[in-house]
């Protein structure tokens, strides 16, 4: 497995760092607690949307078990990926996989409350996962026959199928609470084609 990349290690380190953040200071003031709260990405139309939640949301975690499934998928995949492309073009791919997922998730919420808007309801959307699945998705086309052990159960499978399972295991399995697992296809798709017709065109 390649060492720990400057990318892959400084987004750990903020996803991380905010967490913790969250957890030890949201309940000690209301104040506090509706800051944490607006960094969630709101729906456009409700009255607690702000732009930066484009981005902030991104770096926001429902609960541990979220944030330990994303940092280790980063952890695991990301440097191949990282150290194949490189650090710039990395982060354009962590990005923009990002973006497709709230992207994806917020078409299907617009077409939700224009199809129904008096039952339409205003879920806030957190988390890295757009952005990881897109990373996972990369991983599949830039690796398709590289062999990892997997821990549950300990077998070798090849890249293509790894990122297979982990992204239909994404769209089924929630993790708690209200998963957008829209946003979870919408990262991949972002990432596979971000590989498959940009990178390796001009590679």
């Amino acid at each position: 497995m390649n060492r720990i990349t400057d990318g892959v290690k400084n987004l750990m380190i903020i996803n991380v760092i905010i967490f913790f953040a969250k957890v030890t200071l949201e309940n000690r003031t209301d104040g506090l607690r509706m800051f944490f709260r607006k960094l969630m990405l709101y729906f456009p139309e409700s009255d607690y949307f702000e732009p930066y939640q484009l981005v902030s949301h991104f770096f926001m975690h429902a609960d541990a078990g979220h944030l330990i499934f994303n940092m280790l998928a980063l952890y695991f995949l990301g440097p191949m990926v990282e150290s194949r492309i490189g650090l710039k073009r990395f982060l354009i791919l962590y990005f923009a996989s990002a973006i497709g997922a709230f992207a994806l998730h917020l078409g299907f919420d617009y077409y939700q409350y224009f199809s129904s808007p008096e039952t339409f309801k205003v879920i806030p959307m957190l988390g890295a996962s757009g952005a990881i699945f897109g990373v996972i998705a990369a991983f599949g086309a830039l690796f398709p026959e590289a062999r990892l052990m997997l821990l549950f159960p300990p077998m070798p499978v090849k890249g293509k199928y790894l990122a297979l399972l982990a992204i239909g295991l994404g769209m089924i399995m929630p993790m708690g609470g209200n998963v957008a697992h829209l946003a979870h296809a919408g990262g991949a798709i972002v990432g596979y084609i971000y590989i498959r017709y940009f990178i390796n065109r001009i590679r």
